[in-house]
């Protein structure tokens, strides 16, 4: 990157979060499991005593041998980035990124004993400077809540999934194992995004990078308020049919649909607890091992039925009506798949979307 491109960039004053936990941006579901597992005895014993079966030594040397490692000597602008980042987020130990050569925009942390960052040429090539730091942030993000250790196992799990497919209950165990972690991480990439617009503290920024992860680099033929409104219409459209389809979209995702995301990291950003951050007001790392594994569970639990609550998603409205004794299931059942408003019997009724 030429310093014009850098001279683009408008200089400013970002804040800096001293000791800020992970669970400050993390997405209950996300904390909530984070936080029962760094409470289990001997939890870290068992994944450094993993760290043998699993290829992370095989992949350091495989980014080591064949893709570029981020330095004051090479790839500059991401080496300031990724300081900059852990300075921000208080990240003591800057974690090692590469940069890999791959069309595709994509970026991951992984490891167990120390996390690497990999960004792709796909992504740098497509990222201006503030885009490109919110995803750094992102990745960091990763780093600072842990996410690397579960990226790592679940790489691993995937790769040993397909070598015994052959095996029907071995197989079966184990995509189910695979599964559960794939419905976390999409849950930690919800608090990475967190911790990118933490880094960036440029929320238009943000929103720019996921536009153009989905559409490419035609911002000009982009709109943020369009895009966000694909992830309204995404969520509230169609029938229960809809409903299940999405569902079988997003299982074997590791992250979530990107408007999807959008639209969560704006309404974050427009919440009591952003707001109280940026003031500096967030749990401390020193805190960590005084919270309450229960107290966090409750918050994850609060968390999901507020969202059936307030979804505009058929399948989620109807799981509302049966949580709060709504009558007439059947029907409303039956509608809800056929997209009939089960407004009464009258041959002359309308239908409608649900």
């Amino acid at each position: 990157m030429t310093d014009s491109s850098h001279a683009k960039v408008p200089s400013r004053q970002r804040k800096r979060f001293p000791g800020i936990s992970s669970r400050a941006y993390e997405h209950p579901a996300d904390r909530s499991a984070l936080v029962a597992l760094r409470k289990l005895s001997g939890f870290d014993t068992v994944f450094k005593a993993l760290s043998g079966l699993l290829p992370e030594r095989s992949l350091r040397l495989l980014f080591l041998s064949d893709s570029v490692r981020v330095s004051d000597a090479q790839f500059t602008h991401l080496n300031t980035m990724l300081r900059d980042a852990c300075y921000v987020l208080d990240l003591e130990k800057v974690p090692a990124m590469y940069v890999a050569q791959d069309p595709r925009p994509n970026a991951m942390c992984i490891g167990l004993d120390e996390p690497i960052i990999v960004v792709t040429t796909g992504l740098v090539e497509l990222l201006d400077e503030e885009e490109m730091r919110a995803v750094v942030g992102h990745e960091v993000g990763h780093a600072l809540s842990g996410h690397s250790v579960y990226r790592t196992i679940l790489l691993f799990l995937t790769n040993l999934a397909l070598k015994i497919a052959w095996i029907p209950l071995g197989n079966v165990a184990i995509m189910a194992i695979v599964t559960a972690l794939r419905e976390w991480f999409r849950k930690s990439e919800l608090s990475a995004d967190r911790a990118g617009l933490l880094v960036g503290q440029d929320l238009q920024a943000s929103m720019r990078g996921l536009m153009k992860i989905a559409g490419g680099n035609h911002l000009h033929e982009m709109n943020v308020d369009a895009f966000l409104q694909q992830a309204e219409e995404y969520e509230a459209g169609g029938d229960l049919r809809d409903s299940v389809l999405k569902i079988l979209n997003v299982l074997p995702r590791s992250h979530p649909f990107t408007t999807v995301r959008a639209a969560e990291l704006k309404k974050w950003a427009e919440s009591r607890d952003y707001q109280r951050i940026m003031d500096g007001h967030y749990p401390r790392r020193t805190e960590d091992n005084d919270t309450s594994v229960t107290d966090s569970i409750r918050e994850s639990a609060s968390h999901y039925a507020e969202t059936v609550r307030t979804s505009k998603d058929p399948l989620m409205k109807l799981v509302g009506d049966i949580a709060g004794g709504a009558g007439d299931l059947g029907g409303k059942l039956r509608d809800r798949f056929t997209g009939g408003n089960g407004g009464g019997s009258d041959s002359g009724g309308t239908k409608g979307g649900a």
